[in-house]
């Protein structure tokens, strides 16, 4: 662990403190087009140091009076200066990354587990003979059949279920059953090996590197995954979880970096301090983001309440600091800060609130994997079991705005990736998070993720609303806790059937006057509550690990 630490993404300790003493900028709006009702924006550069280290704040200039009555819709920004530290035409190498793949919380050793990530097919299994998670092509060298769907055999290797290959933790076959035991050694040659990409854990999640070529074997050694020091803060209780979405990792993103939308899409389900004039039933107000510091890297958000930080490409870490006062407006809660309304107790420092690792899958599908350090938690995890506190995240991740996202991603790959921001308006500082984000990607990634040649960029399908809006394929299966109390569940429904039928039986077979008429009652009434209790399970069963539907017009 002290390898992984000396990550070549600096550390995020210290970025609260030097957001809150630098000077920050905040643009009064954010616009990539004008028309002739809309004053046209352009934007400019304001070099500023600290500890003598260059970067960069986005404002946005003043229009001219010639410049708001042309019309430049369909003309981009003009290009910004390069900033001295900046290689032109620098570009991100989407395989030259480390890649989260599921957090250990959420991984069975006993058992292979099949996962895609930037569009390959890996399988993630535990290694008891070298005591270390290995990551393989999820593909057998013999016909090329999915490993993950194979075991782990008594001597702790990989088998494949479809003729029995076995590999051990480097890759080499070490057994094929079908090879004459006198012939040719045919399992030594590297035709049989299979795939095998270098692996590490940090923060309590596998990591692994897209590529297998055999120099990037020891790739740990000279770049870790990005480090939280957070993450690793054993005074903190981690609470993990992971999903699949069927929309792609930059509308993950963005919604991820959108705080603006949360009264609306999730009205009724995340309370928020009420603003001090209250314009609609949701209470939506004006929200203070900016951006800074943006490079190939990712970018410094900085917010009223605090601030969120970009770790290209995948990384939102976000945090609450306690000198900022959110609650001013609030009549109600003079002297409180943002910490208290959230948690009822005085954070002495910024603590982090949500680390989110965006995974992009393929097109269109992405992963979500959650963690939220917190000092108040440890407590609750002893009487309120794990699955209970998915349920109301699946409210707001899943159910809500997973539809709105879904469409959302349609309508821009209609209009073309490039055109973001012709096809969008984004008037306000709300979407300034968003748009560094955007802006990162058009600069550095040429506005799409790299899928390695394996894709043409067409979205899938959309499937029907109930399997659009799945959550037992998208996280029951994929989450330990939620997936035995599914299970257990559904044991205990069919337990109060059996009853049901039983107590019925019972009561049809046996004579009259050999059963009192006290007893019969009883029994009889055993019967139904056990009906209507199996009955109201199967509902809350369906509703909370299969499909919860969300019409935003009863809410």
């Amino acid at each position: 662990m002290e390898a992984l630490r000396a990550s070549s993404v600096p550390s995020l300790s210290n970025i609260p403190k030097a957001l809150h003493q630098s000077t920050f900028f905040k643009p009064k709006l954010i616009n990539f087009q004008s028309s002739p009702f809309i004053p046209s924006l352009s934007f400019s550069s304001t070099y500023l140091k600290i500890t003598s280290t260059p970067f960069k704040v986005f404002t946005l200039s003043s229009p001219t009076s010639s410049s708001s009555t042309v019309s430049t819709e369909n003309t981009p920004p003009p290009p910004e200066p390069e900033l001295e530290t900046e290689i032109k035409d620098e570009k991100f190498d989407w395989f030259s990354e480390w890649y989260p793949i599921m957090p250990l919380c959420d991984l069975d050793k006993r058992v292979p587990h099949g996962k895609k990530v930037l569009g390959l097919d890996i399988v993630v299994w535990w290694d008891k003979n070298e005591s270390s998670w290995k990551v393989f092509d999820d593909a057998c060298p013999h016909r090329l059949a999915p490993l993950s769907d194979g075991r782990i055999d008594k001597s702790g290797r990989l088998q494949c279920a479809y003729h029995g290959w076995c590999f051990n933790g480097s890759g080499h076959c070490k057994l094929i059953p079908q090879a004459a035991p006198d012939g040719p050694p045919v399992h030594t040659s590297k035709k049989a090996c299979v795939g095998v990409y270098p692996s590490c854990v940090q923060h309590d999640i596998v990591w692994f590197w897209p590529n297998k070529d055999p120099e990037y074997k020891d790739i740990v050694k000279k770049k870790t995954p990005p480090y939280i020091p957070e993450l690793d803060d054993p005074s903190l209780t981690k609470w993990f979880g992971n999903r699949d979405f069927p929309y792609g990792y930059e509308v993950l993103i963005e919604n991820l970096l959108d705080p603006a939308h949360v009264p609306y899409a999730h009205y009724g389900i995340i309370q928020a301090p009420p603003p001090k004039v209250k314009i609609d039933r949701e209470g939506g107000k004006p929200i203070e983001l900016g951006v800074k510091q943006l490079d190939i890297n990712g970018f410094i958000g900085k917010a009223e309440w605090g601030g969120g930080n970009f770790i290209a490409p995948y990384i939102y870490h976000a945090y609450l600091d306690p000198t900022a006062d959110l609650v001013k407006e609030s009549p109600s809660s003079s002297g409180n800060n943002a910490a208290q309304i959230f948690f009822g107790q005085k954070l002495e420092k910024p603590k982090v609130l949500f680390t989110f690792f965006c995974v992009p899958v393929s097109p269109g599908n992405s992963r979500l994997i959650w963690c939220f350090p917190n000092y108040f938690g440890g407590w609750i995890e002893k009487f309120i079991p794990k699955w209970m506190f998915h349920i109301g995240i699946d409210l707001v991740v899943q159910d809500s705005d997973l539809y709105l996202l879904h469409v959302e991603e349609r309508k821009i790959m209609d209009a073309g990736p490039a055109n973001w921001q012709n096809a969008c308006f984004v008037p306000t500082t709300s979407d300034a998070f968003v748009f560094g984000f955007r802006r990162w990607m058009n600069k550095y990634t040429g506005g799409q993720v790299n899928w390695g040649g394996k894709f043409s960029g067409t979205l899938p399908p959309t499937p029907p609303r109930e399997q659009l809006m799945d959550r037992y394929w998208s996280h029951v299966v994929n989450c330990k806790s939620c997936n035995y109390a599914y299970k257990s569940l559904n044991t205990l429904e069919v337990s109060l059937q059996v009853i049901t039928i039983v107590s019925i039986g019972i009561v049809a077979a046996t004579k009259q006057g050999v059963m009192s008429a006290a007893a019969r009652t009883m029994v009889v009434s055993m019967a139904i509550v056990c009906f209507v209790a199996s009955r109201w399970l199967a509902h809350f069963i369906y509703k909370n690990f299969h499909y919860h539907d969300h019409n935003h017009s009863f809410h």
